[in-house]
């Protein structure tokens, strides 16, 4: 009797796919829809060994999906829907950052970062939407990033990628929200990961903690504990971008 109880939970589970989850911030996020035991799909594009390593639990799956191609994008949700059905969250964390000055930008500069950080969750969310509304369900959370608000100096592009894809998100739920999708964005403040060691080894890191609020810089877990908070909760939060930033705001 108990093995049938538990086909039938593993059949009931919501699924979610998550980019750039081999590594960071998308690691973490991923970790933490395994441990509230969804059936997580850990998307990576070059980190496999990472993605396979988290793919050994049970009901997680790695996923290669690079997200700056749509063939790569669609093959990918073709092999998750042949064997598992729709996606229920999809939560676009992968992205790319570039030190490089205003005057040091190129438009091939603008052009990787833009197909990246802002085309590459277009690419998926559309995959996902049709599925979604077809079902009447859905979750799409967008990992943005404070420089999306305030802007950047050294990555101009980057900020502009990060602002766009918080209008992105707001459009998306105007549009989609009346078929129960659920479409809000996470701006996080510096988070200490592979991806801002570059920035981090560039700058007085205490002069930088003196500037936030709290002290400190973010932890990955923050930012997974607030993507799963909206993936289980936030049933009149849509279209909305929430702020993780140690309170930087309130010190200017």
């Amino acid at each position: 009797m108990r093995c049938g109880l538990d086909n039938f939970e593993m059949k009931t589970k919501r699924k979610v796919l998550i980019t750039g989850a081999s590594r960071g911030i998308g690691k973490s996020i991923a970790e933490s829809f395994i441990k509230s035991e969804y059936e997580v799909f850990v998307g990576y594009n070059k980190s496999k060994r990472e993605a396979e390593e988290l793919a050994i639990k049970p009901n997680v799956h790695a996923i290669n999906i690079n997200i700056g191609s749509t063939k790569s994008v669609n093959n990918a949700f073709d092999i998750i829907e042949s064997s598992h059905g729709f996606i229920d969250i999809l939560v676009n964390n992968a992205g790319i950052s570039q030190l490089k000055s205003f005057e040091d930008l190129d438009d091939e500069d603008w052009i990787n970062m833009l197909s990246i950080n802002l085309i590459g969750a277009f690419r998926c969310s559309k995959r996902a939407l049709i599925k979604m509304r077809k079902n009447k369900y859905g979750k799409i959370i967008n990992i943005s990033s404070v420089g999306g608000q305030w802007g950047g100096v050294h990555q101009v592009h980057y900020a502009a990628s990060k602002a766009a894809l918080i209008n992105l998100t707001k459009s998306i739920a105007k549009k989609y929200s009346k078929y129960g999708i659920f479409t809000n964005a996470i701006a996080p403040g510096l988070v200490e990961t592979d991806m801002t060691k570059d920035e981090l080894s560039n700058i007085d890191r205490q002069d930088l903690e003196n500037k936030i609020p709290l002290g400190r810089l973010g932890e990955t877990s923050e930012i997974a504990s607030l993507v799963l908070f909206l993936a289980q909760d936030g049933s009149y939060i849509t279209g909305q971008t929430l702020n993780i930033n140690g309170g930087i705001y309130s010190n200017g």
